[in-house]
């Protein structure tokens, strides 16, 4: 039971006894609250806590409500006979009052914001060249030493990326062949053209939807466990206990993944295309194209040139996918949360380049007439 009693003076005085919990501090909150403001006004009041016997969080509330109207009066709370777990319960409530709101004033001009932006992306894409640097180095090392190549992690990695990722593949390469053809057909039909439409199908797969497609579930799937997985180490500190015993970070962990993105990413693109292929001339079966005539215009319409430079612009994809998803976890900050962040980063920013590096390859290919 908690009791209390307000003495006038000079200072004022409140005098606690008993046990301050959560039972007994709420009845008596406003009478506290009322009685210490009658007794005080203006100026310092003395909390005499000597006769507590127990307090927690609630009396330490109580507490800090009596320090906090204090304030507003322009007075101040002096704690007498305070223990030192009063003090611990109150620590909490007093460290509240100095956080500073995550998000940023309303009045910062546009003009910061947009410096501050620029810089932003400045030292991302500073991050990037150094990290290419970094990893361009551990694969020529790679090269002339192929066997301190971690190959156990490397097929690992490969078959989680590549072979488990054969059920999401075939699904979106058989829908994405299926509503291309189509969304052609129809058109197509209008001018009795039906079998235009295995070209159509053909060099948009090979050259520029199937990669597109296999690089952003590649991000999606694998670039986010890149990040995760690293990120996590990263945590756990278990990439600064590999910089402890001697072993290059990025060659023990971020080799393996690139060099699994990138011989992952050209199979994936390869089995796209074929599975894209077979749902298109299954579409065509329903428009009166046997799949023979279908497959026969395929092979007339494309040649080697378009084949390989999509899968030559599915290893770049692959290796960016890596490589951003590499960098993303090597930068996790600590607790779970920057794990999260670091995850979603590197789906983002693997998708812009993506896009950023087919757009560059769509006009290098026309100059080169590719």
């Amino acid at each position: 039971m908690l009791r209390y009693s307000a003495q006038e003076g000079t200072p004022g005085r409140v005098v606690f006894a008993g046990r301050m919990d959560a039972y007994s501090v709420g009845p008596v909150w406003a009478s506290v609250l009322e009685a210490a403001a009658r007794v005080a006004g203006a100026d310092e009041l003395v909390v005499d806590l000597s006769d507590v016997s127990y307090c927690d969080g609630a009396g330490a509330a109580l507490l800090y409500s009596l320090e906090h109207s204090a304030t507003q009066r322009g007075g101040a709370v002096r704690l007498h006979g305070v223990t030192g777990a009063i003090e611990g319960h109150l620590k909490p409530y007093r460290e509240a009052e100095t956080v500073v709101s995550a998000r940023p004033p309303q009045d910062i001009p546009w003009t910061q914001r947009l410096r501050a932006g620029v810089s932003s992306v400045g030292h991302e894409i500073f991050a990037q060249i150094a990290f290419i640097g970094e990893y361009g180095q551990a694969l020529l090392l790679a090269i002339r030493h192929p066997r301190r190549v971690r190959w156990g992690d490397t097929l690992r990695v490969a078959e989680a990326a590549g072979f488990q990722a054969l059920p999401i593949v075939s699904l979106i390469a058989f829908l994405l062949g299926v509503i291309l053809a189509f969304q052609s057909a129809i058109a197509m039909q209008q001018f009795g053209a039906e079998i235009f439409v295995a070209d159509l199908v053909a060099i948009s797969l090979l050259r520029e939807l199937a990669p597109l497609m296999m690089a952003i579930l590649l991000a999606g799937r694998s670039g986010a466990a890149f990040a995760a997985e690293i990120g996590t180490m990263k945590v756990n500190e278990e990439v600064n206990a590999l910089t402890t015993m001697g072993l290059d970070p990025v060659r023990f962990l971020v080799v393996p993944k690139i060099l699994a993105g990138v011989f992952v990413a050209p199979l994936l693109t390869l089995y796209a295309n074929l599975i894209g292929l077979l749902g298109a001339a299954l579409v065509m079966r329903g428009f009166g194209i046997p799949m023979v005539a279908f497959f026969n215009q395929v092979s007339g319409a494309v040649d080697l040139t378009d084949l390989m430079s999509g899968l030559f612009k599915a290893a770049v994809f692959g290796l960016l996918v890596a490589s951003v998803g590499c960098l993303r976890g090597l930068q996790t900050g600590t607790g779970a949360a920057a794990v999260g962040r670091s995850t979603t980063s590197a789906v983002v920013s693997a998708i812009i380049l993506i896009v950023i590096a087919d757009g560059l390859f769509a006009v290098l290919f026309y100059h080169l007439g590719i």
